[in-house]
């Protein structure tokens, strides 16, 4: 039964996570009731084993469909990759619990913004050109990377958020361009935590084939209904974000 339920909530998540991320707000919880026995690290380690696999597929189904500006995000996803490793080193040293609290508030600010500018990602208009936008996406990896690395939490929807508001993308291409970055750092944490041993593969296995079929269908309806119902995804996941992380930190947390 417990693998029934993790795998059905990887294929959930995978939908999800296709449209907008979040989609270890569904997934890592359920990993936590159905093992409440096993290591953290060997939870979080079948997560990424199943999640990259349905980022990856969303990444090409996306670059089938929408213009990816490759020049800019296949240098953002070298650096994205190298953040995200050394936030995982990080994390081996010392603790993110002060993320724990602040994280909430960030993702409030930004659900605040999101919701005041109603034209937001509606239109797709990148700000940068060449090497200044190779630079700035370049800089949204390794940021966003490190925090993966480190912390986790809203990584997807971090990196769509910043793409709309710093480069000036809309919502549908962000996605597209979120789920390549989100890809580099999932496969640099399963790295790590495959080289602890933290991978359960047999469950993994089962779980990834859910996840890239929640993938396939999220991807379709975002690309059919386009950057609006993006927007309107994005809008619920990030509140159910803060609803979620909020009470792990202030209620949860001593």
């Amino acid at each position: 039964m417990e693998w029934l339920f993790v795998t059905l909530a990887s294929g959930l998540a995978g939908f999800v996570d296709a449209i907008v991320g979040g989609g270890g707000l569904i997934l890592v919880p359920a990993l936590f009731a159905a093992f409440p026995h096993a290591h953290p690290a060997t939870l979080f380690g079948v997560n990424k084993s199943a999640s990259v696999w349905g980022t990856a597929a969303a990444t090409v189904q996306y670059a089938r469909r929408v213009e990816m500006r490759w020049s800019a995000l296949l240098p953002a996803a070298g650096v994205c990759f190298a953040g995200a490793m050394a936030g995982a080193w990080l994390v081996t040293v010392v603790s993110p619990d002060f993320l724990r609290r602040v994280l909430p508030l960030v993702l409030l600010v930004v659900l605040i913004y999101t919701l005041v500018r109603k034209e937001l990602g509606r239109h797709h208009q990148p700000r940068f050109q060449g090497r200044q936008e190779a630079l700035a996406a370049s800089a949204l990896g390794l940021t966003i990377g490190f925090y993966d690395g480190f912390f986790g939490p809203g990584t997807g929807s971090f990196f769509v958020f910043l793409f709309v508001r710093w480069l000036g993308y809309d919502f549908l291409n962000a996605s597209a361009s979120a789920k390549l970055l989100n890809t580099t750092s999932n496969l640099a944490a399963l790295g790590l935590f495959a080289w602890k041993g933290h991978v359960w593969w047999h469950i993994g296995l089962a779980m990834a084939v859910a996840n890239v079929l929640g993938s396939l269908l999220g991807t379709k309806l975002a690309l059919k209904h386009g950057a609006g119902f993006v927007r309107g995804v994005f809008i619920l996941v990030v509140t159910a974000l803060i609803l979620k992380t909020g009470w792990d930190a202030w209620v949860m947390m001593p």
